[in-house]
């Protein structure tokens, strides 16, 4: 009898989801047919259990699915079947005796989530994965699905340093007066569920493209709070134009309403017109264009009131251009 069963869902929290980790993410993503075992050896029924121990030996291998002459399957022999024989000095009678007939099964297209909540559930060490038509096609153990997620973890090593490689040769074979790469996101007004997408894409882009951790961390922090004030207090969202050139990253935010009375005001820390609904939300603290003067190293406000408003941010990537522009300031 082959059954399956009911798994009881748990909800999972806004603060776990923002933790989940990559092998979680690519046990969702991973497929019970990229990582089972198709090249099966399996047993008819009638086989005596001196055979099976033989076979584990040799094979070096803890289970076995048992096949009807037609090739259904019906049962799973185990190496704590085969002990159970030996304790029994047993190994004259035939699997049909041992085996275990109450199964669970997996189908080859179902993620390997799936599989480890059936491993957790039932305490078992294997799985038969069969197809729509409950032919047996292959096995899967909890081996099978570590070793799957450590290939595709190494996959996933091997393809980010070859985008980090590309990137950071971006500017090397390219000769012009003056070199950059543009990168433009629309940000939508009140669209809370991607906001920080942008900063997020623009910070993984600076890493790829060979700045250090503390550059990428100081722009994502800027270009987040940017963003974040797109989202809150624009009437129609804005656009968001980041361009990374090889001494410097300059950083534009701008909208078309509704602009900003006073702008000294809007800089002092705490102040904030945000409505208590985004409050409520846990933004709108006022803190957003302070934290932003601390991750730049220039910054301009601009706003009419009513037309809209551009907020210029930049980062230098060297010191000698640092110090030049500093100089050029107190001058």
């Amino acid at each position: 009898m082959v059954t399956n069963p009911p798994q009881r869902k748990r909800i999972i929290s806004d603060q776990e989801a923002e933790n989940i980790s990559r092998v979680e993410e690519l046990a969702y993503e991973i497929k019970v047919r990229e990582v089972m075992t198709s090249d099966l050896i399996s047993f008819s029924p009638e086989i005596k259990m001196q055979e099976v121990l033989e076979v584990f030996r040799q094979k070096r291998i803890s289970g076995a699915p048992i096949v009807s002459p037609l090739g259904d399957l019906i049962g799973i022999i185990s190496m704590e079947d085969l002990i159970r024989c030996l304790v029994d000095m047993d190994v004259d009678s035939t699997i049909n005796k041992y085996m275990t007939t109450k199964l669970i099964t997996i189908l080859p297209t179902d993620p390997v989530i799936e599989a480890s909540k059936k491993f957790v559930s039932t305490n078992f060490g294997r799985l038969p994965v069969v197809d729509k038509d409950q032919k047996l096609v292959g096995m899967i153990t909890k081996g099978d699905i570590n070793r799957g997620l450590l290939r595709a973890l190494e996959t996933d090593y091997q393809e980010e340093e070859i985008r980090k490689y590309r990137a950071s040769h971006l500017f090397e074979d390219i000769e012009s007066d003056r070199t950059s790469l543009i990168l433009r996101y629309q940000i939508q007004q009140g669209d809370f569920d991607i906001g920080g997408q942008a900063s997020s894409n623009i910070k993984r882009a600076l890493i790829r493209l060979g700045a250090s951790k503390q550059i990428a961390r100081r722009c994502g922090i800027a270009i987040y709070e940017a963003e974040m004030n797109l989202i809150i207090h624009t009437t129609e969202g804005g656009v968001l134009r980041v361009e990374i050139e090889p001494h410097q990253i300059s950083i534009d935010a701008y909208d078309y309403g509704p602009g900003i009375k006073d702008v000294d005001l809007a800089m002092k820390p705490g102040y904030s017109t945000a409505s208590d609904a985004v409050r409520e939300m846990g933004f709108g603290a006022g803190m957003g264009l302070v934290n932003i003067s601390r991750c730049v190293d220039q910054m301009k406000l601009e706003s009419v009131w009513g037309k809209g408003s551009r907020l210029k941010m930049r980062l230098f990537l060297d010191s000698d251009h640092k110090n030049n522009e500093s100089e050029n300031q107190k001058s």
